[in-house]
């Protein structure tokens, strides 16, 4: 310990700045941790637990920069590999080695924001997201000015060490700035991102996401510990996540009648898109199917799927459905359904 945290504790005691005066402490408290006296630590670390003048991390009447988000205690439905390195990221945080900014980069839809949630459970923090809206200005130099004071109140947290700060879509801040479609004052923008980031306080955990990462400013990629690709679905891995979205929401609604060959044969119909409009086409055709007609969703994914009603028996035929499943899509009875498709061949 220095004799300047001894004057900036008195400094900071004198003003009345309770925010100040904690971060003081803890770092005396992580300094004695550090030298291996984790009993003082302790002691100090607890004597500010019970402090009475301790004040939540944000007012969110006060600032209009941070929206605070839940986590998620939904499974989370991830290939093996993206999950390795979101166990990898969470054993970074908890050894408290310095690697506290990571970029989750993928397509929409792939889990990004939702594997974001999942680690603030793990980690039992706190998810604040910043509000871009609040912080992008169009007066010339605003922005930049915003950005600071973001940063200025991310390193006033009053427990660093239990909060996630989430840049949603950090594309809106930091683009190129050699992109010369990229407007200046945003080049200045993210000018004042890397500055922030730079002396941002190591116990804050910073996530950002993208769908644009081959756009972002070379200097900013740098800036994170490490980058998570989300784009790593084999089309077994979104079958998976459809099978397990289907049996979920069949069960909310207690509905017992599954075929998942059939549910199979209509999912692939088409190439698997990603979780998140798996989950939306699955969820909306099971939530508006006919309460008394336990199959009804069948017929309803099917024309979120194909884009029509099934019909069309010729295209069912073609389409490798069964009589038994073409009866089930169209409730058309098989004799029927035989006669019509008869010289129709799958391979037509």
């Amino acid at each position: 310990m220095k004799k300047k945290n001894i004057i900036n504790l008195i400094k900071y005691y004198s003003e009345e700045n309770d925010i100040a005066f904690k971060n003081e402490a803890y770092e005396i408290a992580k300094y004695f941790d550090s030298v291996g006296d984790t009993q003082l630590a302790e002691y100090i670390m607890a004597l500010m637990s019970d402090a009475n003048t301790f004040v939540p991390q944000i007012d969110s009447n006060i600032s209009a920069l941070f929206e605070k988000i839940e986590s998620s205690e939904e499974s989370l439905l991830l290939p093996e590999a993206i999950t390795q390195d979101l166990l990898g990221c969470v054993n970074a945080v908890i050894r408290n080695c310095g690697i506290n900014k990571f970029l989750f980069q993928g397509e929409p839809g792939t889990g990004k924001t939702e594997a974001v949630k999942h680690l603030a459970r793990i980690l039992d923090r706190e998810i604040f997201m910043v509000e871009f809206g609040a912080v992008i200005d169009s007066k010339l130099g605003q922005t930049q000015k915003n950005i600071a004071s973001l940063f200025k109140e991310i390193n006033s947290f009053v427990y660093p060490h239990q909060v996630i700060v989430l840049f949603d879509e950090i594309d809106a801040l930091a683009l190129d700035r050699t992109n010369s479609n990229d407007l200046r004052e945003m080049g200045r923008a993210t000018s004042a991102m890397l500055k922030g980031m730079d002396y941002m306080d190591e116990r804050v955990v910073l996530i950002a996401t993208t769908n644009l990462y081959d756009y972002l400013d070379k200097a900013l990629k740098r800036r994170f510990d490490y980058v998570v690709d989300f784009d790593r679905y084999s089309n077994k891995d979104k079958m998976d996540v459809a099978e397990s979205l289907l049996d979920s929401y069949l069960a909310k609604l207690s509905l017992r009648n599954k075929d998942i060959r059939l549910f199979r044969k209509i999912m692939s119909i088409h190439d698997l898109p990603n979780p998140g409009d798996i989950k939306n086409m699955i969820k909306s055709a099971v939530a508006f199917s006919n309460p008394d007609d336990s199959i009804d969703y069948f017929r309803r994914l099917y024309k979120i799927v194909v884009g029509e009603e099934p019909r069309n028996l010729k295209l069912l035929k073609k389409q490798g459905f069964s009589l038994r499943e073409m009866e089930i899509l169209s409730k058309v009875p098989k004799s029927t359904i035989a006669r019509e498709v008869k010289d129709v061949k799958i391979n037509e």
